[in-house]
Formats: structure tokens, sequence, C-alpha cells
């Protein structure tokens, strides 16, 4: 049965609150809740809210983007051919998943934080994912460890993951490491988390990789998603090969 639409509302802002501090109301039957947009695992326990919040009302459109990017890659460097082995990390309800299991792949095994995103995916899409994984990977205990390193993963995708606290620098370090070398990587970053003004050590991080362990193929600056008042979030698609393990313990006390 198809699901209802929500009544979505956003708030009359005077000026431009932060992307981790937006907030909105959802009205449904009668009943009105005012909720914050990084709440995740508010929004995951009711079906259809986050597609119609994100992707309908706020045109968030880094499913496609990142995916793309990587599937051009693939065909370029003609390791379309080759099977991936996917570890969605930040896998959330299963969007990016559902992209990149239509791309082609051998496995895919998701992993995130929230329990609520777990279950949200195996609600509303069953059978995307060969594993889902209910893991914090930036305190990764070392049977976890060669529990995942055993999938032997090639690509690592990460989409809408990075930054504001929702995947601290460590848990994507680790999970850089947990692939094998020349294995392709696809992630999305806010452009400020780039700059020089940047306070999260994201910038700092990522300079030192590509340095030293990881190589650019493709880079696309593009629109996130709109804001709450209508502005154009920017973000960057990178999609590069991993070349060698990272320090994470150097890069992260940077």
């Amino acid at each position: 049965m198809t699901q209802e639409p929500f009544r979505i509302i956003l708030p009359d802002f005077e000026s431009q609150v932060d992307q981790d501090e937006e907030w909105i109301y959802v009205e449904k039957n009668g009943r009105r809740l005012k909720l914050r947009l990084h709440d995740y695992g508010k929004l995951y326990k009711i079906p259809g809210l986050y597609e119609q919040i994100y992707y309908e009302k706020l045109k968030c459109n880094s499913h496609n983007v990142v995916c793309s990017l990587l599937g051009e890659a693939l065909q370029e460097t003609a390791d379309d051919e080759d099977q991936l082995r996917v570890l969605d990390f930040g896998a959330g309800n299963g969007m990016v998943g559902e992209k990149v299991r239509d791309m082609g792949c051998d496995l895919l095994v998701g992993v995130d934080i929230l329990p609520e995103a777990k279950e949200a995916a195996e609600r509303d899409r069953p059978g995307v994912y060969d594993r889902y994984y209910v893991l914090n990977l930036a305190d990764l205990e070392e049977n976890i460890r060669a529990r995942l390193e055993a999938y032997h993963f090639n690509t690592l995708v990460t989409v809408s993951a990075l930054g504001f606290n929702d995947i601290p620098i460590k848990g994507f370090l680790n999970a850089f490491n947990l692939l094998e070398d020349g294995a392709w990587v696809a992630f999305n970053i806010r452009d400020r988390f780039l700059s020089d003004d940047d306070q999260s050590g994201y910038r700092q991080a990522l300079e030192s990789m590509i340095q030293n362990n990881f190589e650019i193929a493709k880079e696309t600056p593009y629109c996130h998603r709109l804001s709450i008042t209508g502005d154009e979030l920017c973000y960057h698609a990178i999609v590069g090969r991993k070349t060698g393990d990272v320090d994470v313990e150097s890069l992260v006390s940077q």
C-alpha cells in the first residue's frame, strides 16, 4: 500500500542556521512533530519520511552524483568488468546501497552506527544488502576488524555522512584501512571541510591521504541539497583509489 505523504512545514528562519541545526515540522493525521534534520534515528523510524524530506522537499541528489561518478571511473578504467565488493559506510536506510546494487556488485555490506538505520533498510529495501552491521567504526574492536577484513572489500562508498559529527575522522580512516590496496573509494563532503577555515580536521586528513595513500580519479563540485532557507549546500564528490593504509592515530591527532 502506498504510504500517504506527510505535510512538511519549513520554519521561517530570519537567518541561515548551520546544516546540522536545521529542523522542520512534520504533520500527519492532525499531529505535528518538530524534528531536527540530523536526528536520523527519529526520521528512519517513520516509513518514507526521510525520502520525502531530503529527496522530494530539499532536492538531495548526492546518491546519484557519487554513484554516477564512481560508475564513470569504473568504465574509464575497464574495472566495470570486475566484481565489486562494496562497503557502504554510513549506509542509512539503504538509498545509496540500492544505487550500488543496481550498478552490479558481488557483495554489498552496510555499516551504520544507528540500529534504526538497519531497521529502516531491512524494512524499506529488503535484500539490498548481503550483510548490515550496526557498528561504531571509530571504536573498532580487533575481532570486528578481522571479520570485516575477511570480506576483502575493493570498494568503499560513503555518501552524505562525513562531517557534522555524523562520522568522526577516525571512523572514516578505519573504514579506509579495511580496504585492499587498489580499492575504489567514493565519497562526498561539504566544501567548507576542504577549506582553510576547516576546524573539523577533515581537510588536513584528506590532504595527507592524497599525498600518501589515495589517488583521486574524479572530483566534481555540486549542489548536495537545498537548505531550509532555499540556499544551495555545496559539496564535492570524490572518487579515487587507495594506494596504502593510513596511520590513523597520527592523522587523528593532527
